[in-house]
C-alpha cells in the first residue's frame, strides 16, 4: 500500500540551541528499555524540536551509536482527522511497515486485517501487530507527535493494550501538550516510563542567553537576559516572541522591563494556541480564577460557583495548561506568569464588571481561613477601601512587628488619604512610615489629622464619628494619643539631629506618662507607681514606646 503522507515524515527542525542534557535523558530511556518516553508540556516548549533533534542524532551515524540505543526509527505526525480508530491504526501500522528489517515487514498481517470488509476489533489487530514485532530482533522506535489532538477513547484503549504487552524491542515516543489517557501510573511504578515535562524543557539562563544573542541575533546584557528568563519562566516560545519584539529596537532594557503576557505577540499566540482550544467551561474557570496568585480547589469553587475545583485543577495539570503545582499534595497551584497576564487581560476586556465581585469573594474566603495578607490584597483590588482599611487596621501591629514595612507602606498608599486620616490607628502608622523615609512634614500632617479625628470623639466616641464603623473607646484613644506623642518626640529628635535630645525626650515622655501630667486630653493615667510597673503600663497601653529608665541608663 502507499504510505500516508504524515507517516514516517520526521519533522526536521534545526535546533537553535543544542540541549545535550535532554538528549542524554532521552537516550537513557532507550538504554533502560523503557516502554514509553513521554515529552509532555504546554505549547511552545520545544517538544517537537527536541525530539526531532534527538532522532536526527540517532540517525546521524548508526555505526557510532551505542548498540543499546541504536534502532530503526519512524515518525507519525497526528491531526484531528486521525480520531477515526480505523484510520489511526492504518497510519500507525503503515509507519511501522516502512521500517527495514531482515524479516517480513512489520505489520503486513495487521494491515491485511484492516483492509478486510469487516475489520476485527482494534485489540485483535494490536495483538497481531505485537506478535509481528516480537518476531524481529531490531530495536524499533515510533514517534507519535501532537498526540494531544487524539481524543477518541478506542484509540487510547488500543495504545494502552499495546503498552501493556509491548515487546522489549519496541519503544513508543509521544510528544503532546497534555498527558495522554494511557496507563502512565502503572508504567511509572514498573520503571517503564521516561518523562520530560515543562520543568525539564524550560530554558536555563545560559540557554536563554545562547538563544537570544546567537540564534535570534540580539546583543542583550546579562541582566536583561535574566529578567526575560524570569518573566517567561524559560518558556521558549515566550523568549522567541520577546526576541521578535526587540529586533531593530533601541532602549531594549526598558522594553524588557515592560514585557508581560499582554504583549501583542504573546497575547495572540496564547489566545490562538491555548485559550481558544479549551471548552467554554474551562475558559470560564480560567478567567474567573485569574484574579488569584495561588489556586486551591475550595477557593476556586467560591469564585466559579461550582464544586469541581479539584477535578478542574487536575485536568488543567494533565492538559499542561500553563499551571504549576506548588506542593506535592497538589493542593495549591499557580498559573505561568505570562499565561496569568493573558487571563487577567482577557477578564478585564470581556468581564470587567466581574472583577470587584471576584476579588471580594476571594478576600472573604481568605479571611475565613485566617490568611489576612491575601484578604487585604484582594479587598484593595476590589477597591472596597472601607473594608480594606478595617482589615488592615486589625493586622497593622502584627505586620509592623514582622518588620514588613515596605508591604505595609504599599497597602497604606493604596488607601484614600481621607480614609487614613479618619482612622487614627492607620494614620499614626503611616506617619511612622513617612518619618522612617525622611518625610517629616508629611508625617506631621498625618499626626495632625489623627489628632483632629480623635478630638471629635472626646465626649462621645461613636455618635460624631461618621467615617468609622466601630467605636473608639477610652483606652483606644489614650493608646493612640500616646503613640502620637511618641512619634512627635521622634520627629523633634530627628529635626534636632542629636542623640542626647532623643534620650531626654524619651525620659520626659516616660515621666509625664507615668505621673499623670500628659495634657488635659491625655488624662486618666494611673498614679505614680514603681518604675517597672510604670514601664510595663506604658508598653502595654501606648505601644512601641522607646521607654527609658527614669535614671536614663537604658533605653
Amino acid at each position: 500500500m502507499t504510505l500516508p503522507a504524515q507517516a514516517n515524515r520526521i519533522k526536521a527542525r534545526k535546533a537553535s540551541t543544542t540541549r545535550p542534557h535532554l538528549i542524554n535523558q532521552l537516550n537513557q530511556g532507550l538504554f533502560l528499555d523503557h516502554t514509553l518516553i513521554l515529552v509532555s508540556a504546554p505549547a511552545g516548549f520545544g517538544k517537537t524540536t527536541l525530539v526531532s533533534d534527538w532522532v536526527q542524532n540517532l540517525q546521524k551515524d548508526d555505526t557510532n551509536q551505542d548498540s543499546s540505543i541504536a534502532g530503526q526509527i519512524t515518525w507519525l505526525s497526528l491531526d484531528e482527522a486521525d480520531n477515526d480508530p480505523t484510520q489511526f491504526l492504518r497510519y500507525f501500522i503503515a509507519a511501522l511497515n516502512q521500517i527495514e528489517t531482515i524479516y517480513t515487514p512489520i505489520g503486513n498481517g495487521a494491515l491485511g486485517m484492516l483492509q478486510s470488509p469487516q475489520p476485527p476489533m482494534p485489540r485483535t489487530i494490536m495483538t497481531s501487530l505485537i506478535n509481528e514485532i516480537a518476531a524481529i530482533t531490531e530495536k524499533v522506535i515510533l514517534v507519535l507527535d501532537d498526540y494531544h489532538l487524539i481524543s477518541a477513547q478506542p484509540i487510547h484503549d488500543a495504545l494502552s493494550f499495546l503498552l501493556e504487552n509491548m515487546p522489549p524491542q519496541m519503544h513508543l515516543i509521544i510528544a503532546t501538550r497534555e498527558d495522554p489517557v494511557l496507563p502512565l501510573s502503572r508504567l511509572r511504578v514498573r520503571n517503564q516510563l521516561t518523562e520530560l515535562r515543562a520543568a525539564d524543557l524550560r530554558f536555563t539562563v545560559a540557554e536563554a542567553a545562547n538563544f537570544l544573542n546567537q540564534a535570534m541575533g540580539l546583543d542583550l546584557a546579562t541582566e536583561d537576559i535574566a529578567v526575560l528568563e524570569t518573566r517567561t519562566e524559560g518558556w521558549i516560545a515566550g523568549l522567541q516572541l520577546a526576541a521578535l519584539s526587540l529586533q531593530g529596537r533601541t532602549h531594549t532594557s526598558r522594553l524588557i522591563q515592560s514585557f508581560t503576557g499582554s504583549n501583542r505577540l504573546v497575547l495572540d499566540y496564547l489566545i490562538e494556541e491555548v485559550l481558544q482550544q479549551q471548552s467554554e467551561e474551562v475558559q470560564d474557570f480560567l478567567l474567573k480564577t485569574a484574579v488569584l496568585d495561588q489556586l486551591t480547589a475550595p477557593l476556586c469553587n467560591v469564585l466559579t460557583g461550582h464544586d469541581n475545583g479539584q477535578a478542574t485543577l487536575e485536568l488543567l495539570e494533565r492538559n499542561n495548561l500553563f499551571i504549576i503545582p506548588l506542593d506535592d499534595d497538589r493542593l495549591w497551584y499557580r498559573y505561568h506568569h505570562l499565561f496569568a497576564d493573558l487571563l487577567r487581560q482577557r477578564l478585564k476586556q470581556i468581564q470587567t464588571e466581574q472583577l470587584p465581585r471576584l476579588h471580594t469573594k476571594a478576600s472573604e474566603w481568605y479571611q475565613q481561613n485566617s490568611l489576612m495578607d491575601e484578604a487585604i490584597e484582594h479587598m484593595l483590588a476590589a477597591e472596597d477601601f472601607e473594608r480594606a482599611a478595617h482589615l488592615l487596621e486589625g493586622e497593622v501591629d502584627a505586620i509592623w512587628g514582622r518588620d514588613e514595612h515596605i508591604k505595609l507602606r504599599y497597602w497604606l498608599e493604596k488607601l484614600p488619604v481621607a480614609l487614613i486620616d479618619a482612622t487614627p490607628h492607620l494614620g499614626i502608622i503611616y506617619a511612622w512610615s513617612l518619618f522612617s523615609t525622611g518625610q517629616q512634614e508629611e508625617a506631621e500632617r498625618r499626626l495632625n489629622a489623627a489628632e483632629d479625628t480623635l478630638g471629635l470623639c472626646v465626649d462621645d466616641f461613636a455618635d460624631n464619628f461618621e467615617t468609622r464603623q466601630e467605636k473608639i473607646n477610652d483606652s483606644d484613644k489614650l493608646r493612640y494619643l500616646g503613640r502620637i506623642a511618641v512619634t512627635r518626640a521622634f520627629l523633634a529628635c530627628a529635626a534636632a539631629g542629636n542623640i542626647y535630645t532623643l534620650i531626654i525626650a524619651n525620659l520626659k515622655l516616660a515621666v509625664t506618662l507615668t505621673i499623670g501630667q500628659f495634657t488635659t486630653d491625655y488624662r486618666n493615667l494611673p498614679a505614680a507607681a514603681p518604675v517597672g510597673e510604670r514601664k510595663q503600663y506604658v508598653t502595654d497601653n501606648f505601644g512601641w514606646l522607646f521607654v527609658c529608665d527614669l535614671g536614663g541608663s537604658t533605653c
